[in-house]
């Protein structure tokens, strides 16, 4: 097939999309396809996806309003190109953005180009926090409390005192904790909103939930096993995502059979709740108590090399090619 992998884009997650698009172009061209690699953020601009993209991602992610003044932004134009060139399948490998927010996905679909992943809806809720907690709720999958704050609408400071410190002030819309704080202090707070509305023009305050970090992948209708995430820092940030041997990873991760399987039926309910198809991971924290609270769905997750979709799928056998080949034929419809 001939595919085009979308990386790259105007994102806070740029770097992370570059290299998740890399690691994904690599592994098709080697399984025998035709393959290119573009960044959004300029059009049609080809990525050398040979190329190493061991220091691609840095600590911390860029700062991409100093940078917008250089990029195109024009999504259309790459699609044109698609277009164009006659692609069989766009593999979106974006991060946040427009490329995660249904954006990019509403014009692949209206110009009949197949892509990878959730459809333009599912990725619009996807990537709205506080839209995801709704429908998790309604698919009977616990949430931490939370209150939706906007940016032009006066903050109920009485009813955000109610969900207690400590405290997870994070973008509605952004992911890979990009722009988010956990405070101690109410004195702290402002300052968090201000880091937060950096990156969203809404905000979610959330109850902080002490406990194991899970995450749980989706692929077609199956779900892999839980994964437990143990930073070394203690806090699952941005470094720790992303720079290499921050964080110990346990696959499967060590839970009874029952809770295990309780937190899988969850996460397929919540797959659902919210449209995806395709593939996704939903985030979760654990406490003492068995008690577990779903965090957020990723409906792009990562694929570079400390990514967590990719050592699910090995854990349940699925080598890196194979998940890509998955993950396209999937998008084909297959």
């Amino acid at each position: 097939m001939k595919i085009a992998v979308l990386l790259g884009g105007t994102s806070a997650e740029r770097d992370v999309s570059i290299t998740t698009g890399m690691a994904i172009a690599k592994a098709l061209q080697a399984s025998g396809h035709t393959v290119e690699a573009l960044d959004c953020a300029y059009g049609d601009r080809k990525i050398d996806f040979e190329s190493s993209a061991a220091s691609v991602i840095k600590a911390t992610p860029p700062d991409i309003e100093q940078e917008k003044a250089k990029l195109d932004r024009n999504i259309f134009k790459t699609v044109d190109y698609l277009i164009a060139h006659k692609f069989d399948i766009a593999f979106i490998a974006l991060h946040g953005g427009y490329g995660e927010n249904g954006q990019l996905q509403a014009v692949l679909e209206l110009s009949r180009i197949p892509y990878t992943g959730s459809n333009s809806l599912a990725s619009a809720i996807g990537m709205d926090k506080h839209l995801s907690k709704l429908m998790f709720l309604s698919a009977g999958v616990p949430t931490a409390p939370w209150y939706h704050a906007r940016r032009h609408q006066p903050l109920e400071r009485a009813e955000v005192k109610k969900l207690g410190l400590p405290l997870v002030v994070k973008p509605n819309a952004q992911g890979s904790t990009v722009g988010l704080s956990i405070i101690n202090n109410w004195d702290d707070l402002d300052a968090a909103l201000a880091t937060a509305y950096r990156y969203s023009d809404s905000v979610l305050l959330e109850q902080f939930v002490p406990g194991r970090e899970l995450t749980v992948t989706v692929l077609g209708e199956e779900v892999l096993p839980v994964v437990e995430i143990i930073p070394e820092s203690g806090f699952y940030d941005y470094e720790s995502k992303y720079q290499s041997g921050r964080t110990r990873y346990v696959t499967p991760a060590e839970l009874p059979e029952d809770l295990t399987a309780e937190i899988q039926a969850a996460t397929l309910r919540g797959f659902q709740a919210i449209g995806c198809s395709g593939y996704a991971r939903i985030d979760f924290r654990l406490r003492e108590d068995r008690q577990y609270f779903c965090l957020e769905v990723n409906t792009l997750p990562g694929m570079t090399p400390t990514s967590l979709v990719p050592k699910a799928a090995k854990a349940r056998g699925i080598e890196f090619p194979e998940l890509m080949e998955r993950i396209i034929r999937m998008g084909m419809g297959d």
